[in-house]
């Protein structure tokens, strides 16, 4: 098995957790108003980052036809100054999700197919990696995130299990 091969099997295998984690969230933990970031939210957010840095450059990146405006901000404002408040008021249904899962599974197929790994810059001015370590943050921030949301479900009493391969 070459790098491409298990790069693509593990970045599908974490969609598929994610997947399995929408599909058992319950509505009082989906959009539970106790949670500064929501489910949906998260689960957006990880999204978002492995979808952009699958790009291979941040202007390549084709938005998912149903991005909103800042959604991939976590917290109520802006990261960096003026420290904008942003408005995620509108959440995203667990179908909206299936949907990006689906669409990120098609990244993973197109672009891990075409990625110069052995590129010595990430594509990406604000992180300082190659292309290769840049899909290894990749794949560990969207399994951060996978794991954080399984826990979230696990204190609700709701179990999630682990895939090794894809599916």
């Amino acid at each position: 098995m070459n790098a491409k091969t298990a790069l693509e099997a593990q970045f599908l295998a974490t969609l598929a957790m994610l997947n399995q984690i929408v599909d058992r969230c319950p509505d009082e933990i989906w959009d539970d108003p106790s949670d500064e970031n929501k489910v949906w939210h998260v689960a957006y957010h990880a999204l978002f980052y492995a979808h952009l840095y699958l790009s291979q450059k941040d202007e390549e990146m084709e938005p998912w036809p149903k991005a909103r405006e800042n959604y991939n901000v976590l917290g109520d404002t802006m990261p960096f100054p003026p420290h904008d408040p942003v408005d995620h008021s509108i959440p995203y249904t667990k179908n909206d999700i299936h949907e990006y899962i689906n669409f990120c599974r098609e990244q993973v197929r197109q672009q891990i197919a075409v990625v110069d790994l052995e590129a010595a810059e990430s594509g990406f001015f604000w992180i300082p990696l190659s292309k290769f370590e840049l899909q290894l943050y990749n794949m560990r921030h969207l399994q951060s995130h996978v794991g954080e949301l399984a826990h979230r479900l696990w204190i609700g009493g709701v179990s999630t299990d682990w895939i090794g391969q894809p599916e």
